[in-house]
């Protein structure tokens, strides 16, 4: 007997028992994983159920809906110590138009009208009228700024859906809105001239407007969303209290 060699394992068996080799190679064992089953759960209550165990919750009566289709639950928004959303925080409704919302919503889609009405009345050579966007096609590329301003505002100030969020946007909003009025003004200050051709031309009331509009609308950006003291929540007031 080499010294070398692996030991032999003897087996002892019962007589008719199927004999197995002395010699045994590794175990291959099957795992096997359980087949995933899927959760429902409550809408309301969000009491969770297995798929095919029932249908509706047996203490609300709500018709179960699929687990992972159901929004995020207000407990879940809170965070580790219980602790709500504070007031500035707490989404606002699509349609919100409060707090300077709305007002440069509307006055972005307001300043998109303008863009497209008459802005100078030529008399000479012919007799003609332009507005800002054939202005912009046609001879001034840099009006398109003016556009440009006015349709970016929108989304930026609608797609904010909290306080904080709109007070945070004053800046940008402030910035899209100047766009028109700075561009309205060089346009004033600096007409253009025509060349062996005189060219004689009126300004429109159009253009005065956009350049009011634009101001105003700067001013309404700088107190976008409000006052932070003074919210209005489901309970009571935020008004005198001091919010971190």
């Amino acid at each position: 007997m080499r010294l070398d060699s692996p030991p032999r394992v003897t087996r002892f068996c019962e007589p008719g028992a199927r004999k197995h080799p002395t010699n045994a190679g590794p175990l291959r064992t099957r795992i096997r994983y359980p087949r995933p089953v899927g959760l429902l759960a409550c809408p309301f209550c969000r009491e969770m159920f297995e798929e095919g165990e029932a249908k509706t919750c047996p203490v609300c009566g709500m018709a179960l809906t699929k687990f992972e289709k159901l929004p995020v639950s207000l407990d879940a928004v809170h965070d580790d110590g219980g602790v709500p959303l504070a007031p500035e925080h707490e989404p606002l409704p699509w349609a919100y138009l409060g707090r300077g919302r709305g007002v440069m919503v509307a006055f972005a889609a307001l300043g998109v009208v303008l863009f497209f009405l008459p802005w100078v009345r030529l008399t000479l050579p012919y007799v003609d009228s332009k507005s800002g966007f054939e202005l912009s096609h046609q001879r001034i590329g840099w009006l398109w700024a003016s556009f440009v301003g006015w349709t970016v505002l929108i989304p930026t100030v609608f797609s904010r859906r909290t306080i904080a969020a709109l007070r945070g946007a004053r800046v940008a909003a402030a910035f899209l809105s100047a766009i028109p009025a700075v561009a309205a003004t060089i346009l004033l200050s600096k007409p253009p001239r025509g060349g062996l051709v005189p060219v004689r031309f009126t300004w429109d009331w159009p253009i005065y407007a956009v350049l009011a509009l634009s101001l105003t609308a700067i001013a309404v950006a700088t107190r976008l969303g409000g006052r932070v003291d003074d919210i209005k929540v489901a309970r009571g007031t935020s008004r005198g209290e001091n919010l971190h």
